[in-house]
């Protein structure tokens, strides 16, 4: 007779018991690791699709300019709990695609006391944001302001030509560039303790 047919029900239960518990584990950090794996993949799948608007980043200008022009405006927005006015210095440029541009975004502290504010930006129509891309922006750079202070933060820029070869974007002659900052969640620290940085926004 076998060691299978002499066990009792009871250790067949723990055995099936030790498997089930097993299999658990198994799935639990797995879906533990998948979690952890999700924010970079669905970061790297935004850039690279423009999902929901996300800009590209890019190290250079392109070499090629073409006569095809785009309209771009540009939008400030700052959420409830951040004391700041925040704005664009001017609120379009028209230039032609492979063209860098340069704009401009001024914060101040409106409030009583030091803050700090992080900002989270966007495209649309979303389908432009992966031709739009940044060579220099403050994008989610934490900015500490004192009380009536002001900041002059610059974004370089061009929309890529490969643009005009995208059959769903022909149509389009405008794109919008929207900023919105938020409270960041860092200790207020002096102003004067921040090192000197020659890409650093111009305090005004």
């Amino acid at each position: 007779m076998t060691d299978t047919q002499n066990s009792s029900p009871e250790a067949d239960m723990s055995r099936r018991n030790r498997r089930v518990a097993t299999i658990c584990a198994g799935v639990f950090f797995g879906m533990v690791g998948m979690s952890y794996a999700a924010v970079p993949l669905y970061d790297l799948l935004c850039r690279v699709t423009g999902l929901g608007g996300t800009t590209q980043r890019a190290e250079e200008a392109p070499d090629t300019i073409i006569e095809r022009k785009i309209t771009v405006r540009f939008d400030g927005n700052v959420t409830p709990g951040l004391g700041w006015e925040f704005a664009p210095e001017h609120r379009a440029v028209t230039m032609k695609m492979g063209e860098t541009g340069q704009m401009a975004y001024v914060a101040r502290n409106a409030g009583p006391a030091p803050s700090v504010g992080t900002s989270v930006f966007n495209v649309t129509p979303f389908e432009a944001a992966v031709y739009f891309n940044k060579l220099e922006c403050f994008c989610f750079t934490e900015q500490p302001l004192a009380p009536g202070e002001s900041v002059n933060m610059p974004v370089v820029f061009f929309v890529d030509p490969a643009m005009d070869k995208d059959p769903e974007l022909k149509h389009v002659t405008e794109i919008t560039l929207s900023y919105t900052f938020y409270p960041a969640e860092t200790p207020v620290k002096p102003v004067a303790a921040k090192s000197d940085d020659a890409a650093a926004p111009n305090r005004l």
